[in-house]
């Protein structure tokens, strides 16, 4: 039979891609014409004047440990939230099984290394402090008969009465992956290999994009902005009280020791109005100068706001319905972890945008400490104008594991 030379279904002839590489060359498109045309081989970037760069892909941060990565780790450029249900007849074998890989898989992708079956092994060497952190959700429980271990703040969150909740689209599901890294296409990589190895047992319901600033383009350290021009985060506990507020402690659930729960909500900003209000309205209703992010009493981001002191004319210089005062906690027990991300997607047809944030919230008990905060700002915050509960979900966060152990196996049983 004659040589195939079109292309098909498996692929490109030999025959078709060197007849294509003429073709090129007699239409002028070869290296001589691009040099005339000013864009030879050093205008591409290639041959040897190309010299290296240092960069920072190959930083990679530890996956096993007491927690898993992605909480308190300093928040990556990127990531990417994927809610997925189990399939119809889900046991508490495939929920192991699916942990098991996942665990294998997320080890070798976080230290750079290809996944098991990766068909795209490059991808994965370039981590980017790529960090991978598993959420369960009710379901998880009720398909591994563990109802009894299922902790009492795992649970929907009540509707407050700011919600306007898409259901069809960011409702709560059995599993989380949180996926990070200061690189997109890591990101993009590791949460591929994730789901294609597991696809027989899940269905993906949502997959939400978020971004923070680009890693080095602010000092390490800085509060990130979101797409209000804020600071976001400045209320945040530091590190060396995580056991206190974040860490379950294991008392009450002794699977659960090291681990955590995340509220995740769904918030879309309107900024087309929020851009309408003048800057001194703006840091009214926040209660912070834009600027530095410090509250209106103080000078620094991180002055302590006093919601005490009064102007000349004994008007509270913070607004008592600002949205710091409301979100201040009322004691300690009510602080959290948070760590947002900003997203940015393709606006619906006839809207001019469809931005928001992607609020993730870590701590130890959610209805002691951020169920109170919550039912304080949907009473009355005056950024409620500007913003709107689109999505909500709750999930445990497993602690972290040692090589050898899987993700959830504090929960499950003994490794089989």
């Amino acid at each position: 039979m004659p040589e195939q030379t079109t292309p098909s279904a498996r692929g490109l002839s030999r025959r078709h891609l060197l007849t294509g590489a003429a073709a090129l060359g007699t239409a002028g498109l070869g290296t001589a014409a691009l040099g005339t045309a000013g864009l030879g081989t050093a205008g591409l970037g290639w041959g040897a004047h190309h010299t290296a760069t240092p960069v920072d892909g190959d930083m990679a941060e530890p996956f096993h440990g007491t927690h898993q990565g992605g909480i308190a780790t300093p928040p990556q450029a990127n990531a990417r939230f994927v809610g997925l249900d189990l399939g119809e007849g889900a046991d508490r074998a495939t929920v192991s099984g699916l942990l098991k890989v996942w665990t294998e898989d997320a080890a070798r992708l976080t230290r750079g290394e290809p996944a098991l079956a990766d068909t795209e092994p490059e991808l994965a060497a370039t981590p980017a402090r790529l960090t991978v952190t598993v959420g369960i959700g009710p379901g998880v429980f009720a398909a591994a008969d563990a109802v009894d271990r299922q902790p009492s703040w795992l649970r929907p969150l009540p509707v407050f009465s700011i919600d306007r909740l898409d259901d069809s689209a960011w409702r709560q599901t059995d599993l989380l992956l949180q996926v990070c890294a200061d690189d997109p296409v890591a990101v993009a990589h590791a949460v591929r290999v994730l789901i294609k190895n597991v696809r027989s047992l899940v269905t993906v319901r949502w997959s939400q994009r978020g971004f923070q600033h680009a890693r080095r383009s602010r000092p390490d350290g800085t509060t990130m902005r979101n797409l209000m021009g804020q600071v976001d985060g400045t209320a945040n506990p530091a590190t060396d009280q995580f056991d206190r507020l974040v860490w379950d402690d294991g008392s009450k659930y002794p699977w659960l020791a090291g681990g955590t729960s995340l509220v995740l909500r769904r918030i879309r900003m309107e900024l087309d109005t929020w851009e309408e209000i003048d800057r001194s309205g703006r840091e009214l209703t926040v209660g912070r100068t834009l600027d530095t992010g410090a509250p209106l009493t103080g000078t620094d981001e991180h002055d302590e706001p006093d919601f005490a002191a009064t102007d000349r004319h004994g008007i509270p210089v913070i607004p008592p319905s600002s949205h710091i005062a409301r979100a201040h906690h009322t004691h300690d027990g009510e602080r959290f972890h948070r760590r947002a991300y900003n997203y940015d997607d393709p606006p619906e047809p006839g809207h001019v945008s469809n931005s928001g944030l992607i609020f993730a919230s870590y701590q130890r008990d959610i209805d002691t400490q951020f169920l109170p905060v919550q039912q304080r700002l949907a009473e009355f915050d005056a950024l409620n104008q500007w913003t709107t509960p689109i999505g909500s979900a709750v999930y445990a966060i497993p602690p972290g594991t040692a090589p050898g152990h899987y993700l959830g196996q504090t929960l499950l049983g003994t490794l089989t």
